[in-house]
């Protein structure tokens, strides 16, 4: 099977929609304000949209079946028939499948951890010896045949079995992984049924291979790939690799008899191409524009890497690095960007339309493209020498900080100073830091944006806010308060409108997970806090209560992990810069009477690089700069931190290097897996297990969180132990919440009693 060559393309799209209707449509649905056919429609609506814009751009192979209402694993899970056991009983298919996305009354959701090092976040398949596969292609096919139906070169996209096995759970000691070979009649049977519907191409991804999580993946590939490839019956296959150098699997796919590779040239080089002589025969997909990042590609240094791959394969396709899923839609949507931030840009759009002129180059030659690469240059230039960027006097404050220490005391002796100063009880109950967005916190933030009121009435709105947040915690009787965080758009956002180097877009929205969107600030310069950030909320709320209020901060490393980063200097120098300003911010608190500061850092593991052997160094930097935004405090001050929603094992001494006072961390949906993990490597310090997951719409019963607590003071003495959900409860209504909490303390009061 040979397909017809292409030249420009995308390995994915953005799927909400450029006013997140998706967003809205599926939470309609959830409510039961519309019903399945309204989704449906909407649904067709964005995809028949997306298709023509790609196709009008000029790209002449468009992917096709990148559409999800909720997760690409999940609709891996469902094509293969991995759903698990406990939503086999919902007759429903849509709503079996959103059970499984996100819980009902009676069913606990799949695990959610993050895609490789990106924000976005997966649901992970559970794979257990009752798994039996099955095909299910309905939805790839009814996206093809709609794509075809417009006259859109369409090219079906999978995961492909080497990734979605690798990235599942195994249940009851299974290996996901020993399971492969009863995936690939099914992938066998797909492919003839993709041909037979009209695919010319097939995308199959499989970024795992840019990872160490299998240690032969050069075997793999030869057994897999050799295995499809011998199918007669099937469209040209297109293997995708991102985010990483395929390093030994690259000769190993290209001795097979499959037609494609995408290489990631953004995250990984051109030189590998040229040593492996068997891509002569294959088109090579390059992912020359970033798919991840914000910023105008070099042109003209692209075209030059482009130039030295053409002898190398059969024939060379421009593309995106990865699916623009990550990026925003389009600049036109930003009215508030000045001219010159504007040019150093490309969201989903731009990049595309440089997808096309670089693809024009190399069919029409550089003088086709003149103009985009002279403005191109213009904009380069503008960006070197632009004053924002660069600011000496914060470089020379760092490395003073950084020469004073970013050690504090011993933790013992922390912990003797804090317990005499806040006198808490055994096994303190708290919450990780915001509470529900309620529809006027909504309305009121609308109406300070569209100017219908001013920055006071919106505080005083918001102060209200706060203090009826404060007074249901000690109606709860919660023992460490929060604010709420009602006046913060986003945990990363509200930072990044406060500091210099950052700016925050308007419409700049890209998916987190299922319809959780955010909008990530974009870093372009040096940063430097202007004022303080949080010190009057925190002492406003301290204000009206007798127990103790956190203050509430977002760690360097993820406002770096979920912003835009600068890729002009190195990320812990953008780490270290953001660290400077927090550190700044602690102390502040602790000046103003704040005896417990939390400094999130949820997304320590999504930057953990995919290679073993770069993680060291990316840890390293990464434990030094929380150090140095919390090393400014005396011993008396408790500094907490969060994370949630990952693998932690990788980076589990890390947890400890942090060395935060007490170590709030996810483990409803783990089972508490981590505290065995912490255990492992003599952690010390105080934790809060999550004993709740928030992301799903149910209450948990008091019996399930004792059970929870019971386990967890299994592995951890009372004295270390915290009791919290497993994150924020931004997400969640206020019932649930109010629900939730009280089942939580009363839980708590019985565990006490035990003890």
């Amino acid at each position: 099977m040979t397909g017809t060559p292409f030249t420009a393309t995308t390995l994915g799209s953005a799927r909400i929609g450029p006013n997140r209707q998706l967003k809205r449509a599926v939470e309609a649905y959830w409510a039961g304000r519309t019903d399945q056919a309204q989704l449906h429609a909407l649904a067709a609506d964005l995809r028949v949209a997306g298709l023509r814009e790609l196709h009008a751009a000029g790209l002449d192979s468009i992917p096709v079946n990148t559409f999800s209402f909720y997760d690409q694993m999940l609709d891996t899970a469902v094509l293969l028939g991995a759903l698990p056991p406990r939503v086999a009983g919902i007759a429903d298919d849509l709503d079996r499948y959103f059970a499984a996305a996100r819980g009902t009354g009676r069913v606990a959701p799949l695990e959610m951890t993050k895609w490789f090092d990106t924000n976005y976040h997966y649901l992970v398949p559970e794979i257990s010896s009752s798994t039996t596969f099955s095909l299910h292609p309905d939805k790839v096919l009814d996206e093809l045949t709609e794509a075809l139906a417009l006259g859109v070169p369409a090219r079906p996209v999978v995961i492909g079995p080497i990734t979605f096995l690798l990235l599942s759970k195994g249940v009851d000691g299974t290996a996901p992984i020993d399971r492969l070979d009863e995936l690939l009649p099914l992938y066998r049977e797909l492919l003839s049924t993709l041909r037979e519907t009209g695919a010319d191409w097939v995308q199959i991804d499989e970024p795992a291979l840019v990872t160490d999580l299998h240690d032969d993946p050069a075997g793999l590939v030869t057994r897999v790939y050799g295995e499809l490839a011998r199918a007669t019956d099937r469209p040209a296959i297109l293997v995708a690799s991102y985010f990483g150098d395929l390093r030994e699997a690259l000769p190993a796919l290209a001795a097979t008899d499959i037609e494609g590779i995408a290489v990631d040239l953004v995250r990984g080089t051109a030189d590998p191409v040229a040593s492996v002589p068997a891509l002569t025969s294959k088109l090579l997909v390059a992912g020359i524009v970033n798919g991840r990042n914000i910023w105008r590609n070099d042109l003209s240094a692209s075209l030059a890497t482009l130039a030295t791959l053409l002898g190398s394969a059969a024939s060379v396709a421009v593309s995106t690095s990865c699916s623009t899923l990550h990026v925003p839609y389009s600049l036109d949507r930003e009215s508030g960007l000045d001219d010159t931030l504007r040019s150093w840009l490309a969201f989903g759009a731009e990049k595309v339309a440089e997808v096309v002129t670089l693809a024009t180059a190399l069919r029409d030659g550089r003088d086709s493209v003149d103009q985009a690469l002279d403005a191109c240059a213009r904009a380069l230039a503008a960006r070197r020498s632009d004053p924002r960027v660069h600011d000496d006097g914060i470089r020379e404050r760092i490395a003073a900080a950084v020469d004073a220490g970013v050690a504090r005391g011993p933790a013992a002796q922390r912990r003797a100073a804090q317990d005499e100063r806040l006198g808490l009880p055994v096994v303190p109950t708290t919450t990780i830091g915001s509470y529900p967005q309620t529809s006027e916190i909504r309305r009121a933030r609308a109406a300070l944006r569209a100017n219908e009121i001013g920055v006071d009435e919106y505080e005083r709105r918001m102060r209200g806010e706060v203090a009826s947040i404060i007074a249901l915690q000690e109606d709860l009787g919660l023992d460490v308060l929060v604010h709420g965080e009602p006046e913060r758009n986003d945990m990363v956002q509200y930072f990044a409108e406060q500091l210099d180097g950052f700016f925050a877009t308007e419409n700049g929205w890209v998916q987190s997970y299922g319809t959780r969107c955010v909008r990530p600030p974009i870093l372009y310069g040096d940063v430097r806090r202007r004022h303080p950030m949080t010190v009057t909320w925190i002492d406003y709320a301290q204000s009206l209560t007798d127990r103790p209020v956190k203050g509430m901060l977002t760690g360097p490393v993820t406002i770096l992990a979920w912003s835009f980063v600068r890729d002009d200097q190195p990320l812990w120098d953008s780490a270290n810069q953001i660290a400077s300003a927090i550190r700044d911010e602690t102390v502040d608190l602790e000046a103003a009477g704040v005896g417990i500061i939390q400094v999130d850092e949820p997304a320590l593991r999504e930057l953990l690089p995919l290679r073993a052997e770069d993680q060291p160094a990316y840890l390293r930097w990464a434990v030094d700069a929380f150090r140095l935004s919390t090393a400014g405090v005396a011993d008396a001050t408790q500094i907490h931190t969060h994370l949630c929603y990952s693998e932690f094992g990788a980076v589990i001494s890390a947890i400890a290097d942090l060395d935060a006072d007490v170590t709030s961390i996810e483990a409803a949906r783990s089972h508490m897996e981590v505290l065995d993990d912490l255990n492992s490597i003599g952690y010390a310090n105080s934790v809060g297990p999550g004993v709740y997951d928030i992301h799903s719409p149910r209450v948990p019963e008091v019996g399930e969180i004792v059970a929870s607590l019971r386990a967890a003071l299994d592995a951890v003495p009372a004295q270390r132990l915290w009791i919290n959900p497993d994150c924020g409860l931004k997400t969640r209504s206020t019932d649930e919440v109010e629900a939730s909490l009280r089942n939580l303390v009363t839980a708590a009061h019985i565990v006490r009693a035990e003890l």
